[in-house]
């Protein structure tokens, strides 16, 4: 499958407004002047705001969704952010195979000379019980965010030991998306929290492996209203706060996603929750409990030791504001047609 080729540039509403915010918006003009970053489902909800915010940042921004086409929702955001002067190309393909996955990462190198940044953000869901989920759901939603992720970052890592073998080792910074869903076990969720969970786990390995090549990875759990999300309530409403600002504004999470992506920053291997106006860190599992014996426990004599012990940890999603749901919101989903079966990239 080949990237679909940049169309001609259009005048767009939203383009004007790009170029007239600018002055207000770009507080931090330049900071990433150079840089190529790669966006995976990067033409719609969280990754659409990605792609606007880094690009007026100064990134060079390659922008893959699933479908292409000149008028498909990337070559429409190319569009808008070349007319604003910012530089931006478009690559259709499905992340979780392999090989559109590489061709994805040579993409940005052939076209834009380098890869500083891969923020990881497609992925779709496929909701259901344990009991009733069928082996295509857990599949489809493993292989989308999962091994979506393993196979771009694998294919970015491998360029940036090359390059940083050869000499030319730079900052580059690799962001990958998990979810409240994995970090605190939702219902009815088991294959989209297992495979955000995973997400977790090899964002920290990529943090300490290819920390030599001056490679930084973290992990980041946005809570926005996107297409996925409008028929919660709270989320649909906008959430206003003081003089109006909508908390779930996907806009707002991109600021950390900025940050992340800065030669500046110095975090590494973290996993932050973000929202409009909230901030949150999370820590590694670490031992909440321990108990110590010279000798070996009998049965009866563990059965007593822990016999304190709550019989099911309790884990509360933080930032629902009034959002009623006996599981997590599906707030990080970017992408609003694979839920209903249109593909996979968020």
């Amino acid at each position: 499958m080949r990237p679909a080729r940049p169309g001609p540039a259009s005048t767009t509403g939203l383009a004007h407004r790009m170029r007239s915010n600018q002055r207000k918006e770009r507080t931090s003009m330049g900071v990433l002047d150079g840089r190529v970053v790669v966006i995976t489902g990067g033409a719609g909800g969280l990754g659409r705001a990605y792609s606007r915010a880094l690009a007026r940042d100064g990134a060079q921004v390659v922008i893959n969704e699933l479908h292409g086409g000149s008028t498909s929702a990337a070559e429409v955001l190319r569009a808008e952010i070349v007319e604003a002067g910012g530089q931006a190309s478009v690559f259709t393909g499905d992340v979780s195979d392999w090989s559109i996955a590489e061709q994805l990462v040579n993409h940005a190198v052939d076209a834009h000379g380098d890869l500083h940044v891969v923020v990881n953000n497609a992925g779709f869901l496929r909701d259901s019980m344990l009991a009733t989920m069928t082996e295509q759901e857990f599949d489809d939603v493993v292989g989308v965010h999962l091994k979506g992720t393993f196979n771009v970052s694998r294919h970015a890592s491998a360029y940036w030991r090359a390059a940083s073998k050869e000499g030319r080792r730079r900052d580059r910074s690799m962001i990958n998306t998990t979810s409240g869903s994995a970090l605190h076990a939702n219902p009815g969720q088991a294959n989209y929290a297992a495979a955000k969970a995973g997400i977790v786990a090899l964002t920290q390995v990529a943090a300490k492996e290819l920390h030599r090549h001056g490679v930084r990875a973290n992990c980041i759990a946005p809570v926005a209203r996107t297409g996925m999300t409008t028929a919660v309530p709270a989320l649909s409403q906008g959430a206003e706060g003081p003089e109006g600002f909508d908390r779930f504004d996907p806009a707002n999470v991109s600021p950390l996603v900025q940050l992340l992506a800065r030669p500046t920053c110095r975090f590494s291997g973290h996993v932050f929750r973000v929202t409009g106006g909230r901030l949150g860190v999370y820590r590694s599992w670490h031992l909440a409990e321990e108990f110590h014996s010279d000798t070996s426990w009998t049965v009866d004599e563990l059965d007593d030791l822990v016999k304190d012990l709550d019989a099911m940890p309790h884990s509360e999603i933080p930032w629902h504001d009034g959002v009623r749901s006996h599981r997590e919101t599906p707030v990080s989903l970017a992408h609003e047609g694979r839920a209903s079966g249109a593909g996979p990239n968020r």
